[in-house]
């Protein structure tokens, strides 16, 4: 029950993931920030930029204090509050309207890693996967039920002021429901050890191996392990370039989307709804098969797996073949193969990242998603869709080779 706060949360931030991109482009000043696509790229990048100390900051300050509901109900207070003043006619000038949202943004992270401890230290290691792939199918419901009343909305008559101003009036409200829930529903694990208990046994295995290998090789046996150890850079390195391919992608997407489509906004929403209900099943699979798979070999196989959907996405752009069509179901497919990846990554980043840094996962996706959010746009604005989305699928391959090195 405690997951129904958040489910909320995903609603708003559905229906805005689609929505601001189009909205910012609107503005009429964005030649201030260098142009519609520009001004999207900067805002964007600025706002991931300054989460990333934030992630660290609350990732440290919930492990100190051990108060991890504390954080959630800040990300999601701040975000009705920002989400409220955006309907302000102050925010209708464009530097304000940034700021505005780069605050929303570094506010907003603030629940990341107390939901990644919250479901670590509820369940045991052998559970994550499938407690994992179980709360990123509810918030992805969530998630599609925003981008569906997006859809309505903009299928509607509704003046683009109205429009604008109903969107905010709603996220702000969802925000405020899912603040009053969790209030209610989340309570901090009355013993947090899990996540130490995962480590002393890798350290414990570790020792068992080497000793075995010892005792087998001096016997002149063969023994067929391995002493191998986790390298954690180049972890983090695929994490970093994993998403930095994903923004450069992502970031121009709607904007593409709405020009293959003949400035028909609804269909971004159309697109993306596709893309979160290939997640959904992707979540709903790996639950399903967590306990058969070795994700250490598996993950990279999907990364790759995404880079390949890319380079035949841009084979589809370049041939003319029912882009329309086929760029949806892609990006449907992309959402499957990006679920895999983000439970199997998440899991592990649980193992390998000790107590007390718990928002360093997600400040390494910062990294990456701020350079990739402005280079995206920037890219696209200047050498067009197709080279950045080349740059992008190659990104991706450059990610599957450092995780192969590391499993």
């Amino acid at each position: 029950m405690w997951r129904l706060g958040f489910f909320f949360h995903e609603i708003a931030f559905g229906l805005l993931s689609v929505f601001i991109p189009l909205y910012l482009v609107a503005f009429e000043d964005t030649s201030v920030l260098g142009g519609p696509l520009v001004a999207l790229g900067v805002m964007t990048s600025i706002a991931i930029f300054c989460s990333i100390p934030g992630s660290f900051l609350w990732g440290y300050l919930c492990d100190a204090t051990r108060h991890y509901k504390l954080f959630i109900l800040v990300s999601f207070l701040s975000s009705a509050i920002i989400l409220f003043l955006m309907t302000f006619p102050f925010a209708q000038n464009i530097l304000i309207f940034v700021a505005l949202y780069v605050v929303m943004q570094v506010l907003h992270v603030a629940h990341e890693a107390p939901k990644n401890v919250l479901i670590a230290e509820h369940y045991s290691r052998n559970e994550w996967e499938k407690s994992f792939g179980f709360f990123e199918t509810i918030t992805e419901i969530g998630f599609i039920l925003g981008l569906a009343i997006g859809l309505f909305l903009f299928a509607s008559s509704l003046s683009a002021s109205v429009l604008s101003t109903y969107t905010f009036y709603l996220c702000s409200g969802l925000s405020v429901v899912a603040f009053v829930l969790s209030i209610f529903l989340i309570a901090d694990p009355l013993l947090i050890f899990e996540r130490r208990l995962v480590g002393i046994e890798k350290k414990i295995d570790y020792t068992y191996r080497g000793v075995e290998a010892s005792s087998r090789l001096m016997d002149g046996k063969h023994w067929g392990g391995s002493l191998k150890k986790d390298r954690f850079l180049y972890f983090a390195f695929a994490i970093v370039l994993f998403a930095l391919a994903s923004s450069l992608f992502f970031t121009p997407l709607p904007i593409y989307i709405k020009s293959i489509f003949n400035g028909q906004r609804s269909m971004v929403y159309v697109v993306y709804i596709l893309n979160s209900i290939g997640a959904t099943a992707g979540y709903l699979f790996i639950r399903r098969r967590a306990e058969t798979m070795d994700i250490k070999r598996q993950m990279p196989r999907y990364v790759l797996l995404r880079s390949l959907i890319i380079f035949l996405l841009v084979g589809v752009i370049e041939l003319a073949f029912s882009p329309t069509i086929f760029t949806g179901l892609l990006v449907g497919f992309l959402g499957f193969v990006y679920a895999m990846y983000y439970i199997m990554m998440i899991s592990l980043s649980m193992e390998v990242i000790p107590e007390g840094k718990a928002g360093f996962f997600d400040g390494l996706v910062g990294l990456g998603a701020g350079v990739g959010s402005f280079m995206g746009p920037f890219l696209a604005a200047h050498l067009n869709y197709v080279p950045t989305f080349l740059i992008a699928a190659f990104v991706f391959l450059g990610a599957f080779i450092v995780l192969k090195l590391f499993s």
